[in-house]
């Protein structure tokens, strides 16, 4: 507590408030970068040599996994023909619940690369507006006051600006990831159903 004090006497409350935005930004980067790299790269490790070998997309779609993509897919080829046609829609459904929580994530930095520069602008006004009141205040101002004012004006446009550009980069970097194992997704269940004849053999023959 006394840190985000000393803190806040140094680069005022809305610094503070950027130094955090910058924090949660920067964790939820890294959490959502890593994961999605793990999550292709496991993916295209068990499909990519496949080619049109049907026993290989038996063995993979089977059996049980946590990739959220190989269970799109799984889930598409065991349920397609009983309830849906339309296997896009259906693919955009599963992608949409599977990856839930890195949608939620990639959209709260999208908020924070919104509001860091406003953030960081209205730091700037406050920032002035404590100098011109310090000079107001005072026939001959204090120069430490006045450099304060200026100081945290200054700082907290280059706060916001600089969470914001890296922050809307990942978000981007992000969103075409995203839409890359979409597109990932909906050929391998074109394949897949092609090849296993909808259903899975596992699920047919506990039907």
């Amino acid at each position: 507590m006394e840190f985000l004090l000393t803190l806040a006497g140094f680069i005022g409350p809305i610094g503070v408030i950027l130094v955090v935005l910058g924090g949660i930004a920067t964790y939820l980067c890294l959490r959502n970068g890593i994961y999605l790299h793990l999550v292709g790269r496991d993916f295209c490790r068990r499909f990519d040599n496949l080619g049109n070998r049907q026993q290989g997309y038996i063995d993979e779609l089977c059996g049980t996994t946590t990739n959220p993509l190989t269970q799109i897919v799984a889930s598409v080829v065991k349920t397609h023909a009983e309830h849906s046609q339309d296997l896009r829609a259906e693919v955009a459904y599963l992608f949409h619940r599977n990856f839930e929580r890195v949608n939620k994530h990639v959209t709260y930095l999208r908020l924070i690369a919104v509001i860091s520069p406003l953030l960081g602008l209205m730091g700037t006004m406050v920032g002035m507006v404590r100098v011109f009141q310090e000079i107001a205040a005072s026939a001959v101002p204090q120069q430490d006051m006045l450099a304060a004012g200026i100081w945290e004006a200054i700082l907290t446009t280059i706060l916001g600006l600089g969470i914001a550009v890296p922050t809307l980069v990942f978000y981007y970097v992000l969103s075409l990831k995203l839409k890359g194992f979409r597109i990932e997704a909906i050929e391998h269940s074109y394949r897949a159903v092609e090849l296993l004849d909808v259903r899975c053999p596992v699920e047919r023959e506990a039907s």
